[in-house]
């Protein structure tokens, strides 16, 4: 298991992508791509505007609250994986590749999936759409790339294996 030390937590609180203030806004960037969701909210509202994700990974939690509005939709594949906060478990890593190679899928976490957007880009191929939520702010859109994998390759090197 990998777990994020305090010290380092400031340098994952800015978008790892390009934040926008709705799902609305990004759309027209999503059409031709694969569609990974992190998070019950932006699943939610993917699935109000009409798009079903390939993958989605959620936890029943927004900001720490119970999410009122869990995502209900049909995948063919319903995955579930333990990951404490603060932390990236190997069975979170294996289980989002998985249905990367298998998708549709859901990943149900028991936990928190706040930091499965940094396995997720290093398993989705070049080219597909991760969006996931900034409390507060909006929507982040990554879209993977070479950049985005060195990035988040980087981002690992801050965690300390336990």
């Amino acid at each position: 298991m990998l777990r994020l030390p305090e010290t380092h937590r400031d340098l994952f609180k800015k978008p790892f992508g390009t934040l926008y203030g709705s799902i609305g806004e990004l759309l027209p960037r999503l059409s031709g791509r694969a569609v990974y969701a992190v998070g019950d909210v932006v699943t939610h509202n993917l699935l109000d505007a009409g798009v079903i994700p390939d993958v989605a990974i959620i936890d029943g939690y927004t900001m720490r609250l119970p999410c009122t509005r869990l995502p209900l939709f049909r995948a063919r594949r319903r995955l579930t994986a333990k990951n404490p906060a603060g932390t990236i478990t190997d069975e979170l890593a294996g289980a989002i590749a998985d249905l990367v190679r298998g998708p549709p899928g859901v990943l149900f976490v028991d936990g928190e999936e706040d930091l499965a957007v940094i396995p997720l880009v290093l398993a989705a191929p070049d080219g597909a759409a991760i969006l996931y939520g900034q409390p507060g702010e909006g929507v982040v859109l990554r879209i993977v790339d070479e950049p985005a994998k060195r990035e988040a390759r980087f981002m690992l090197t801050c965690f300390v294996r336990e």
